[in-house]
């Protein structure tokens, strides 16, 4: 006879009794009487810890079917100063002060606009009081006059008016005045001022200012001296310059042909040799013609002092 395969599950286990005598089961998640588990969370990580909570029964309060019920009491305690967070609101950032770097002459302030823009390194351009021009004169010293000394140094402002034109006696005797370039003579250089002397005070008006020369590495070279190439223009060397005068932009142009082709006037003409007033004056005549578009490409190059700086040009 075939039987259904009926599998029956039988719990022999007795009932728990009510009656007053005995007690139920107590549940798992109690603890001791009167005593609940309550959940911590510390650093992150929920912790169990013990705390009374009763209800009016005296027994802890029932929980609903189906009900996720949290049991936690998260204790609240300030931050450390290490959580805090450091970021300013919109409302409570300030402007940057202003502040002075190293080089001379170039500040770091702060810029016009929104807090969130760059402060600006400001490069003194445009200002007649701190803008020099300079041309030197030079006879030869040594073997066959080999040696070039300074004879003759000029200085003129940005207007072009003379600040410093002197001869200059080498400490060295003199082997070739180079008339025909120089336009010095034996004469000129008699009770010409002394060169240690000349150059300190060449040097001192140097200082701090933005100085523009025609070939310029030469000048500095008989002055044994050494300007800040952020505060040096030499107009033979500017691309720009060459492209007005019609000329190849890598061709180092001399200062006579640069002022033929753009201004339709000629210097160093004559036996009498070159005069470095005349010289110093074309010179800053030339700069002055490109002189906001060499300023802005100098300001561009220009390293910041700091990340998010951002160069300008005052005027």
């Amino acid at each position: 006879m075939w039987e259904p395969d009926i599998m029956l599950n039988l719990d022999c286990t007795p009932a728990p009794q009510t009656s007053a005598g005995n007690q139920k089961k107590k549940p798992r998640w109690f603890k001791r009487k009167g005593q609940f588990s309550e959940r911590k969370v510390v650093n992150g990580t929920p912790k169990t810890q013990q705390g009374p909570r009763q209800t009016q029964h005296g027994g802890p309060p029932p929980r609903r079917p189906g009900s996720t019920e949290k049991m936690s009491l998260v204790k609240t305690t300030p931050p450390s100063s290490s959580e805090v967070n450091l970021t300013p609101s919109a409302s409570n950032r300030s402007r940057p002060s202003p502040i002075t770097s190293g080089t001379k002459g170039t500040t770091v302030c702060p810029s016009a606009g929104s807090s969130h823009r760059p402060a600006a390194v400001v490069i003194p351009s445009g200002n007649p009081s701190k803008i020099l021009a300079i041309d030197c004169e030079m006879v030869g010293t040594g073997p066959k006059g080999s040696i070039s000394q300074l004879a003759r140094c000029s200085l003129v402002s940005y207007s072009g008016d003379v600040v410093y034109d002197k001869y200059i006696k080498p400490a060295a005797p003199v082997t070739d005045y180079r008339s025909r370039w120089s336009g010095i003579r034996p004469r000129d250089l008699a009770n010409a001022t002394p060169y240690a002397e000349a150059r300190k005070e060449i040097l001192n008006l140097l200082g701090g200012k933005l100085v523009i020369g025609h070939a310029i590495h030469n000048d500095f070279r008989v002055l044994s001296y050494s300007h800040p190439a952020s505060l040096t223009r030499d107009t033979s060397r500017f691309p720009p310059l060459n492209r007005k005068a019609g000329l190849d932009e890598k061709q180092v142009a001399s200062l006579k042909r640069l002022t033929k082709a753009i201004f339709n006037r000629e210097i160093q003409t004559g036996k009498r040799g070159h005069s470095s007033v005349e010289d110093a004056r074309a010179t800053m005549a030339l700069y002055k013609v490109v002189e906001e578009q060499w300023e802005t490409e100098m300001a561009s190059k220009s390293k910041p002092e700091s990340p998010g700086l951002k160069v300008t040009v005052c005027r």
